[in-house]
């Protein structure tokens, strides 16, 4: 073995050894949405105007898709939102996303008997949103509207502002 394959097995050797390295995490850009959010929310109409502590936790995905749940979501017991998010314009931005309403069981005797919370329509939520300059924080505009079970719009939708915090460590 001459000196040069010497050196160079040492050298795969040494780098065998080392720690494998983590791999490096991508920072969103500061013009950018993608992230987790955690975001405080005052309807002035509709039926969660009387709400006064409402909060969601908003994930917006990397290439357009949402996931939104509120600190509201087991009163009475609905799943998290999905949907859809996309630029404006700088800083600019809209969203939109659904959840399943369900309806409370007319009786406590029906907990029993699998007639709990059953399916009672859908909301929809419409936001313009305004990202601050260094990316950290937003405003928004949000519309929500109610759906009943057939699809039908229903009173109780309302508008609201919000105020999102983008989760760092």
């Amino acid at each position: 073995m001459t000196k040069h394959h010497l050196l160079l097995a040492a050298a795969f050797a040494i780098a065998g050894c080392q720690a494998p390295r983590e791999p490096a995490r991508a920072s969103p850009s500061p013009q950018d949405l993608t992230g987790a959010w955690r975001v405080e929310i005052q309807f002035q109409s509709g039926d969660f105007a009387a709400i006064r502590d409402l909060q969601f936790m908003t994930v917006f995905n990397q290439g357009g898709t949402l996931t939104e749940s509120s600190n509201y979501d087991s009163a009475p017991p609905v799943p998290p939102a999905y949907g859809i998010w996309r630029a404006t314009g700088p800083n600019a931005f809209e969203a939109k996303y659904e959840f399943f309403v369900t309806k409370a069981p007319a009786a406590i005797a029906d907990l029993t008997t699998g007639g709990g919370w059953l399916p009672a329509g859908r909301g929809v939520f419409t936001e313009a949103i305004q990202l601050s300059p260094d990316g950290s924080t937003y405003t928004s505009q949000i519309h929500y509207a109610a759906h009943d079970s057939l699809g039908q719009p229903r009173a109780g939708g309302g508008d609201a502002i919000g105020r999102g915090v983008r989760m760092a460590f």
